[in-house]
């Protein structure tokens, strides 16, 4: 069994993905609060998991941004998270992780899981994900 560990940093408001990480990864996007007052955001949902090989340039120009934004209520942003990830595991961890969560905005793996059975541990800001847990191959 393949064991993948992702470890995730973050949280980059929309305002401020510029400071998200040009290396390979996976990376959610959420729907979030931001208190201007003490400087948090409050996450309020898993919209999207995405995979990289440059997660900064990827987010920048993503083609489903829009879509993300229609998802949002009026004080939410959206925010994003990052764990890098070497290339060789990366499309099989996405996989993995949209299968388990089903997040709404993603499609692709949504109901099937194309690789060995594959052990996640996810450490980090990870809001919404269980963070062990073992996927089937379907």
């Amino acid at each position: 069994m393949k064991t993948i560990d992702l470890d995730f940093d973050g949280y980059w408001r929309e305002v401020n993905k510029d400071s998200v990480p040009s290396k390979s990864g996976i990376y959610c996007v959420y729907s979030c609060v931001y208190n201007s007052n003490e400087k948090t955001v409050s996450i309020t949902k898993l919209l999207y998991i995405g995979e990289s090989e440059d997660v900064h340039r990827r987010i920048a120009k993503h083609d489903r941004l829009d879509d993300w934004k229609k998802e949002l209520s009026a004080n939410e942003t959206l925010c994003y998270s990052f764990a890098p990830i070497n290339e060789d595991d990366r499309e099989r961890a996405e996989a993995a992780l949209i299968f388990k969560h089903k997040p709404p905005m993603n499609k692709e793996y949504f109901n099937n899981f194309p690789y060995t059975d594959t052990k996640i541990s996810l450490s980090g800001k990870a809001k919404f994900l269980t963070t062990n847990f073992i996927v089937e191959e379907t």
